[in-house]
Formats: structure tokens, sequence, C-alpha cells
């Protein structure tokens, strides 16, 4: 089956839907191609099923942080208070965490 858009890693398309993704590995052994969309959700798909997903090349987005949309500052609560420096790692003080 002849694919409309030949999978290149890098490269953006749209869905009908309007669902924007890249792709991000194409497995020839396989015949896989695996994308991430807009909000990070990663996906695989056959060749045959790309050759029907009716694509559109598409630009990438201006905004490239989609995933971290969701991110919340509560997420990253606690590591100001680790009490681990830069200097513990530069004097050894590390060498006891292997």
């Amino acid at each position: 089956m002849q694919v409309p858009f030949e999978p290149i890693i890098g490269d953006w398309y749209k869905m009908p839907e309007g669902n924007l993704f890249e792709v991000v590995a194409v497995d020839e052994d396989d015949g896989t191609v695996d994308v991430q969309h807009y909000d990070g959700t990663v996906e695989e798909f056959d060749l045959d099923t790309w050759g029907a997903l009716g694509l559109e090349a598409a630009s990438p987005p201006e905004d490239l942080a989609g995933a971290y949309d969701t991110v919340d500052g509560e997420d990253y609560k606690g590591y100001e208070d680790m009490d681990l420096m830069r200097e513990d790692w530069a004097d050894g003080r590390m060498d006891d965490y292997e």
C-alpha cells in the first residue's frame, strides 16, 4: 500500500479531526510509526493504518508546551527542601550513594 506521506521523524501532521502530532520513530523492520500528539500522548500505527489516516502535513505549533500545560507547581513541591547542595557533589560526600 502506498502511503500519502512518508513518515519522517520530526515532521508534524494533522488528522482530519484536527489532532496535531509529530513522528518520533519509524521502525521499518516492524512496519510501524510512533507519534507523539501535541498533548504528550504517544501512539503507534502500522503502515497500513498510517496510509488510511487522511493526514495533512502541518507546521509545528508555535507553543510546543502542549504536554506541559497541565504541570502544576505543586508537582515540584519539596525539592527546595532537599539538603543536598552543589558543594556536596564537589567534595565527594555523595560517594556513599551509589
